[in-house]
């Protein structure tokens, strides 16, 4: 009984250390940090204090800053390093218009009625995520958002199309970073994840894909004022 007890206990031991240093758990840290503004556009990640930071070797952490260079988050350039990328207005404007037409036509393809699986999945990451954010716990908000919006585009039943939104969505996240805790605007995300759902149970079609594409429109305009005020460009 007590080898047993020791064995599960070098399990959980090793299973802690393996999640620790899993390469994907690391770069899903980051893109948190970049997303939240706890990192901010162009600047530096020096190897050695990510190393550090996560307890591992600067070979993992080369696997990291790859991955997050090929989601779009960073620039790695010889002999600078790597920084977080500062996304142009054009970029921006240029981002949310392939993203307006994937998730417009997704909203268009999503059966009606909604299943009601899939309408209740959605209310309870909506009311979570409301929670979330009258709590003011922004990591959780930040999570809850991306599961909302990957369930919810999961429903056009076209899985290709579904990731393509995610990609774009990633590429997204910088001009987040700058206002994700703005009040005014996380109150409107709120409101509108509970219009989202509520146009389902309803099978208002039009509706929906009208919200589908505004919904994203306030973070994009609230990141080109900010990058206004910033650069005065």
């Amino acid at each position: 009984m007590g080898k047993n007890h020791g064995e599960r206990g070098m399990a959980v031991a090793k299973a802690k250390v393996t999640a620790a240093t899993d390469p994907s758990v690391i770069t899903n840290k980051l893109e948190e940090d970049i997303a939240l503004g706890r990192i901010l556009p162009r600047e530096r990640l020096i190897e050695e204090e990510l190393a550090l930071r996560f307890g591992v070797n600067r070979h993992v952490i080369r696997q990291v800053l790859m991955e997050l260079e090929t989601i779009g988050l960073i620039i790695r350039q010889k002999n600078k390093g790597a920084t977080v990328r500062d996304l142009l207005p054009e970029d921006v404007i240029n981002i949310y218009a392939v993203r307006e037409l994937l998730e417009g036509k997704a909203a268009e393809l999503i059966e009606m009625p909604a299943k009601p699986e899939v309408v209740a999945r959605l209310k309870d990451i909506q009311e979570r995520h409301a929670k979330a954010a009258e709590a003011g716990e922004l990591t959780n908000v930040f999570r809850l958002n991306l599961l909302f919006h990957k369930t919810f585009f999961a429903a056009c039943g076209n899985p290709h199309l579904a990731d393509a939104i995610q990609h774009f969505a990633l590429k997204a996240h910088i001009a987040r970073s700058l206002t994700v805790g703005d009040p005014k605007l996380l109150r409107r995300a709120v409101e509108e994840h509970a219009e989202i759902v509520r146009y389902l149970e309803t099978a208002d079609r039009a509706n929906l894909v009208r919200l589908a594409v505004e919904h994203i429109i306030p973070s994009k305009d609230a990141y080109l004022e900010s990058y206004r005020r910033r650069f005065g460009e």
